[in-house]
């Protein structure tokens, strides 16, 4: 039976506006990501360069923008956390041992916790026994060492751990280090509908 979860954040949690980012550059003169930059956004994710080199990046492409501009089109895709998953998170709690495992950047988390306000986002961090972020363990998933990692680090049973992402290629890798896996299919499904699935949950 699990025992564990591991969560990812962005639309398991909080839900993310991809559209609303990209239009935003859009406006500023940036037609839509290149390879360049989605290089730059990797390093960043795994804390490889500083949250100003990241900015100045875009500065190649939009040469007219100014960095708070960049970065405010950058936390667009930032929305917002529904209560009721706050609160079905609460309602695991001492249930599961509970991590949360993103891939992501210190000004997108900086802009959350300012979004939510320090009550919401201390309720949300309490949940977990270990918050991890990307930038701050040097390398991101799909990295399957990402998840063996944490294994280890916490001596989890990977046939007992549930891991919950909607990126087919992040539960590809979590299963490869032998977790169990819910692939969930945004706008279809929501992670407090988790027992509606057939997992064995403790």
């Amino acid at each position: 039976m699990i025992n564990t979860i591991i969560f990812d954040f962005g639309d398991i949690f909080v839900n993310l506006d991809k559209e609303a980012s990209i239009e935003a550059f859009r406006k500023l003169g940036l037609d839509g990501p290149n390879e360049e930059l989605v290089a730059l956004n990797d390093q960043f994710e795994k804390g490889q360069i500083s949250e100003e080199k990241f900015l100045n990046g875009f500065l190649k492409y939009i040469p007219n923008a100014s960095l708070e501009e960049i970065k405010a089109a950058w936390n667009l895709v930032i929305g917002d956390f529904p209560l009721e998953r706050l609160e079905f998170l609460q309602m695991l709690c001492g249930r599961y041992k509970m991590f949360l495992l993103t891939n992501t950047d210190q000004i997108h988390i900086a802009h959350f916790e300012e979004l939510v306000g320090s009550t919401f986002a201390g309720d949300f961090y309490r949940c977990f026994e270990k918050v991890y972020y990307s930038y701050e363990m040097g390398m991101r998933k799909p990295d399957v060492e990402i998840f063996n990692y944490i294994i280890r680090k916490h001596d989890l049973s990977p046939k007992r751990t549930l891991f919950i992402d909607d990126k087919k290629e992040n539960t590809d890798a979590a299963r490869q280090a032998g977790l169990q896996v819910w692939n969930l299919q945004v706008g279809e499904e929501d992670v407090v509908h988790l027992f509606d699935k057939k997992f064995e949950t403790a």
